[in-house]
């Protein structure tokens, strides 16, 4: 049986970035060893909200948010927003981060 790979489109700054990434990856993880290079991250711990992305489609594919996601975004939950190092993509996902 064939895993599929799931495809991750960036918006940032006036461009896009489309990439394939192995299913359960982790964004900050695949940034920090140059596998997803355009990312912006920090602590990737959940505690400075500088990956914070906005989904804008694909979010039923991911878990609900964690406690620190609760803890660091609060209400821009509601708006969309999540912390990618807190996510494993195992779907298509569309996110934006300025």
């Amino acid at each position: 049986m064939e895993v599929s790979m799931p495809n991750i489109t960036l918006h940032q700054n006036g461009q896009v970035h489309r990439q394939e990434v192995a299913p359960n990856s982790n964004l900050v993880v695949l940034a920090g060893i140059k596998k997803f290079p355009n990312l912006r991250y920090g602590c990737g711990m959940g505690k400075c909200t500088r990956c914070k992305v906005k989904v804008l489609s694909g979010a039923d594919g991911l878990p609900e948010p964690n406690w620190k996601e609760n803890k660091m975004l609060g209400e821009r939950l509601n708006d969309g927003y999540r912390l990618a190092c807190q996510l494993y993509i195992t779907n298509d996902l569309e996110i934006s981060q300025e």
